[in-house]
């Protein structure tokens, strides 16, 4: 038994996508790339210089550019195992679609090597490969042949990419007429169904509705299980949802790799500012200052704390309302980092709570939240003023900041501690 278990294994644990400090560089003058264009050209062409540079995988340096050429990327070193997903993740021009360019093979590094094994199955650009005057059906055999599947192979698979994509009626009309989230659909469809080793995505599960959204991750954990995924996104909730790996990437050099994916996204999540101060609504009110404290923290209107999860929290808001109001209610709503709302403080009435102002118009609310449970990370906070019948008189978005800090690896905002026991199971009679 011995001898057929590890050979199984071996196989599960295979390496499809191996990358050793791959780097890329590129001009900013389009005159001066040019030139060294032709210079590499005609390097590559003399006899008697040698075919590959000493070194060519050895990490690279500064001192290698030439006047207006930066890195692209720099010393890129990962593995991706079948039934593994590598989200890559970071700010626009981190590097992320050079580095699939890479593994696509649409252009070369200039130093490193990178190995794929396998078929490799890419939707980096939406449509990609598509031929728009053909028809939905003609393009479904045109990406398999592509992919390197044999017609007999897609007949067999034909009906199940049709149903995924949930386009029949359009199967015989030309791609062109198709809309965004059409040709999304099918071409997903293709690749999932036809099932690559390797699978390469970058964007494309942002396009579309809800439940296509939904059909798909669950069709990605299922090719987990026979492919390597390389996943490119900037939505954290799908990186929690599918992936094991993440790799962040800034400047074209690895910021973070780790398997844990909480780490990543929270240094993800702390290369951008939390945002500015905006105010909306009628302007018949207006925010004063907040002041919010823990035990161990402080900080007023615009500033930032650090809360640790389970603390209390108290906050104080001063605020003044303009004739002819003279009460309103207040609540304060709490923002992750992917501008969702993830936490609304209210009254136990769960409205907003009631108040009544001097006759100067001011007023001073005190509010206490007890165990704050949100999850590790940053937070924004807005401080929203209504009248009784419910006008926004003054949202004050980014009022103070909170980076709740907690030692959890889940990917839910609400961490809620829970009295768990094991008990024995009872006898049962079948």
């Amino acid at each position: 038994m011995i001898g057929f278990r590890i050979p199984f294994l071996f196989f599960m644990s295979e390496v499809l996508i191996e990358a050793q400090d791959v780097s890329k560089k590129f001009c900013r003058s389009l005159k001066r790339s040019l030139i060294y264009g032709m210079s590499d050209v005609l390097h590559s062409l003399n006899p008697w210089a040698t075919s590959k540079e000493a070194g060519n995988t050895s990490p690279v340096s500064d001192n290698q550019l030439r006047p207006q050429e930066f890195w692209a990327l720099r010393n890129i070193s990962f593995q991706v195992r079948r039934g593994e997903c590598l989200g890559l993740i970071g700010h626009n021009g981190a590097g992320k679609s050079t580095l699939l360019k890479i593994l696509t093979g649409v252009i070369r590094p200039d130093r490193g090597e990178v190995r794929m094994r396998g078929r490799v199955g890419a939707m980096i650009e939406l449509g990609a490969g598509f031929n728009p005057l053909l028809t939905g059906r003609e393009n479904i055999y045109n990406q398999a042949a592509l992919l390197g599947f044999t017609q007999e192979e897609v007949r067999r698979k034909f009906d199940d990419i049709v149903d995924f994509s949930e386009i029949p009626h359009a199967l015989d009309m030309p791609l062109q007429n198709y809309s965004s989230g059409m040709r999304v659909r099918l071409g997903f469809s293709i690749f999932a169904h036809l099932e690559p080793d390797i699978l390469l995505i970058d964007e494309v599960l942002a396009v579309g509705d809800v439940g296509f959204r939904m059909k798909s991750l669950n069709k990605m954990s299922e090719l987990m299980n026979r492919c390597a995924v390389v996943f490119v996104t900037h939505s954290m909730p799908q990186v929690f949802r599918i992936c094991n790996d993440v790799m962040l990437l800034g400047h074209g050099a690895i910021q973070h790799h780790s398997r844990n994916v909480a780490e990543g996204v929270a240094a993800y999540f702390k290369e951008f500012p939390g945002g500015e101060e905006t105010v909306t609504g009628s302007g018949e009110a207006k925010v004063i200052d907040v002041r919010a404290k823990t035990t161990s923290s402080s900080t007023s209107l615009h500033g930032e704390m650090i809360v640790h999860y389970g603390d209390d929290i108290d906050i104080d808001i001063t605020l003044k309302l303009e004739e002819p109001y003279r009460s309103g209610k207040m609540q304060l709503l709490f923002w992750n980092m992917e501008l969702q709302p993830v936490m609304d403080v209210m009254s136990r009435h769960l409205q907003g709570y009631e108040f009544y102002t001097n006759e100067d118009g001011s007023c001073k609310l005190s509010v206490t939240i007890k165990q704050l449970m949100l999850n590790a990370g940053k937070y924004n906070v807005s401080a929203i003023i209504l009248s009784k019948d419910l006008k926004v008189l003054c949202r004050h978005d980014n009022a103070i900041s909170v980076t709740v800090q907690a030692n959890c690896a889940s990917g839910a905002n609400i961490i809620l501690p829970a009295e768990w026991q094991t008990k024995a199971i009872e006898p049962t009679t079948f």
